[in-house]
């Protein structure tokens, strides 16, 4: 029995037993131009310090600007029950800066804009030298509202694949939601939610930067606000047409890919000879036999027990597909956990952990009623037809929805959006969740778009190529024909790691 030392918070037991995502009236699509440069007042909006007050926001050493705004849970009883927003800005470096913030929509769904800060400042650091960054906390998550399952389900993964009770543990966060109608907190009510906040600043108009399901927010946007939007950069499309939770496919394509790298670097190959095949003997002995673990739990110092289990496995691996730094472990983690050394999958774990917390009830009111509802069994039977992950993330959804409060939503809510705004379009060649296909699908309809892909990219590009450098050009100029993409498609592979003392590197 071995043990490894890592800490089990609850957000990261939620995330490995649901392998992780990403994940009223009819509403019409306006066109209209876009305003460029030369249409814009030529002084900057000046914040209402009335409105915003100091802060200091993690791992950001300058005070800041935060604020909160009162709107409606649902907006059709306006006298109801209400949400405070919370938002923050970083003030824009030059005195003499422009009218139009960066606004990020984060990902998840589940994400909060305001604790991605730290990462926001670093990757937009040249937007920022003359536009402020607004992050909004999307209603649900952060502190507007936030549908954070307060659960410790730790013991859930003491248990087998088929023990595990992804609905009974969905039913015990609704439980702590009785006073929500949780059927309000959607895509749409986001962005009515943000649209609220721009005026409520007075900016005249706002630039989106969307990443994964951002990206759909940033659509919707579009669509619903085209006056507010100056200019969209989308990362990691999600279009409102395709049905985001079964990433199977996606997943198999992605893991393919690797195999395939592995097989044509002479090292990686050396080291990790028939790696697929590595990967269906690991896969298939923890079918047939789990593996019971002790962990040392550093927070605590208690012991607690895992099960690896076939899903847990292929979830792990699924997400380090994410990005290239985990990406490259890959090949070692699979032979290692092969030859039942699991210290370095359950370190591969332990990095998850440390990303920023997913309010799971926010991504379950999303997706299950704007996604799940359209999952046809064809189209979950279809995902789970591939040899990696099977259908293991659709059915987890599937689910955890079966406990869900749910509402049907519009079609139109569904049909492309189609807009001229200008609006670039990023992908990663080996994204395991939200393919360059789906950034071409968007194109398709956004007349004024171009769409770059990155050869060695994965998921949300802008934070592990030159994308963020190309996203400032574009916000700063509106051409997307001059946009240089040399860089991204010159960008190396990251090297596999060969062994535990990183030699590779």
């Amino acid at each position: 029995m071995s043990v490894t030392t890592f800490s089990l918070r609850p957000v990261a037991v939620l995330s490995v037993l649901l392998s992780t995502v990403l994940t009223g009236s009819a509403l019409l699509f306006s066109p209209v131009m876009a305003m460029t440069d030369a249409d814009q007042p030529a002084r900057a909006a000046v914040l209402p310090t009335s409105k915003l007050a100091g802060c200091y926001l993690k791992n950001i050493s300058e005070r800041v600007l935060c604020g909160t705004l009162t709107v409606p849970e649902n907006y059709e009883f306006p006298e109801g029950a209400t949400i405070a927003l919370n938002f923050a800005v970083l003030p824009a470096v030059s005195e003499n800066k422009k009218p139009d913030p960066l606004l990020i929509l984060a990902g998840g769904p589940g994400q909060a804009a305001t604790e991605l800060a730290a990462m926001i400042d670093r990757i937009f650091k040249d937007v920022r030298r003359q536009r402020d960054i607004l992050l909004i906390d999307q209603r649900g998550t952060g502190k507007s509202a936030p549908l954070s399952c307060e659960l410790n389900h730790v013991e859930e993964i003491a248990k087998t694949d088929e023990q595990t009770n992804l609905e009974g543990i969905a039913r015990d966060c609704l439980a702590q939601f009785e006073d929500r109608d949780l059927t309000q907190y959607h895509s749409v009510n986001a962005i009515r939610d943000f649209e609220q906040v721009r005026e409520h600043l007075g900016y005249p108009q706002v630039n989106l930067y969307g990443g994964s399901y951002g990206s759909r927010a940033g659509l919707v946007y579009m669509r619903e606000y085209p006056h507010s939007v100056r200019a969209a950069v989308l990362d990691a499309l999600a279009p409102v047409q395709v049905v985001v939770g079964p990433f199977g496919s996606f997943g198999a394509q992605s893991f393919h890919k690797m195999l395939a790298r592995c097989e044509q670097s002479a090292a990686c190959n050396n080291t990790f000879p028939n790696l697929y095949q590595t990967y269906q003997d690991a896969l298939l002995r923890l079918e047939q036999t789990p593996e019971r673990l002790r962990i040392a739990d550093p927070l605590s110092n208690e012991m607690t027990e895992v099960m690896i289990t076939a899903g847990r496995f292929t979830s792990v691996l699924r997400v380090g597909l994410y990005h290239p730094t985990t990406r490259q472990l890959l090949p070692y983690v699979i032979q290692q956990t092969a030859l039942g050394n699991y210290t370095p999958l359950m370190g591969l774990l332990g990095s998850t952990m440390g990303q920023s917390e997913m309010y799971m009830g926010l991504t379950l009111s999303v997706l299950c009623s704007e996604d799940l509802r359209r999952a046809s069994r064809e189209l979950l039977a279809a995902d789970a037809d591939n040899d990696f992950i099977g259908g293991r993330t659709g059915d987890a959804f599937v689910e955890m929805c079966r406990a869900w409060p749910q509402a049907e939503r519009p079609a139109q809510w569904f049909e492309p959006v189609q807009s001229d705004i200008p609006t670039l379009l990023l992908s990663g060649e080996l994204d395991p969740v939200t393919p360059p296909a789906w950034g071409d699908m968007a194109a398709a309809t956004l007349s004024n778009s171009r769409h770059l892909v990155a050869p060695q990219g994965s998921h949300t590009i802008i934070g592990h190529t030159c994308a963020n450098r190309l996203a400032s050009n574009f916000i700063d100029s509106l051409n997307l024909a001059n946009l240089d993409d040399s860089c991204l498609q010159q960008q190396k592979p990251a090297p596999f790691i060969l062994n535990s003392n990183g030699k590779g590197l």
